[in-house]
């Protein structure tokens, strides 16, 4: 479905009104959300649809996917966590994940920023110069 200028327009409104003190607030979310659906605006689907992707990349802004071929412990889970929250701020959330596919190291994803540290990785670089 293709969402009208007029309707990104206040999916961006409503965005703005959903953060508190520079943060993106669930609950105002919801109360943006309670009020469309109990007043409905014009292209409803499409302030629906354009704000629903401005909340979900926001909130995937702020969300760290760390995987590992084994399970961190937790000193290295503290130092990954310390160093991604003095870089990007306390509001990063963490989600840690055994991944063996990636024989050794570690696989960082905040956004769409990601970081390979990963053996496939060096491997799949490494065939990729031979030409395999």
């Amino acid at each position: 479905m293709k969402v009208s200028k007029e309707a990104r327009r206040t999916a961006r409104q409503l965005y703005t009104l959903a953060f508190e003190n520079g943060r993106l607030s669930d609950d105002r979310v919801r109360t943006i959300l309670g009020k469309l659906r109990s007043n409905p605006p014009r292209n409803y689907a499409g302030v629906l649809m354009a704000f629903e992707r401005l909340v979900r990349l926001e909130k995937e802004r702020h969300h760290a996917v760390v995987e590992s071929s084994t399970d961190l412990s937790d000193s290295l889970r503290a130092e990954i966590t310390e160093s991604l929250v003095k870089k990007y701020g306390d509001q990063v959330t963490f989600e840690y994940k055994v991944n063996p596919d990636l024989i050794g190291g570690v696989r960082v994803k905040l956004g769409s920023n990601v970081w390979d540290g990963s053996v496939k990785a060096r491997l799949d670089s490494l065939a990729k110069s031979f030409g395999v």
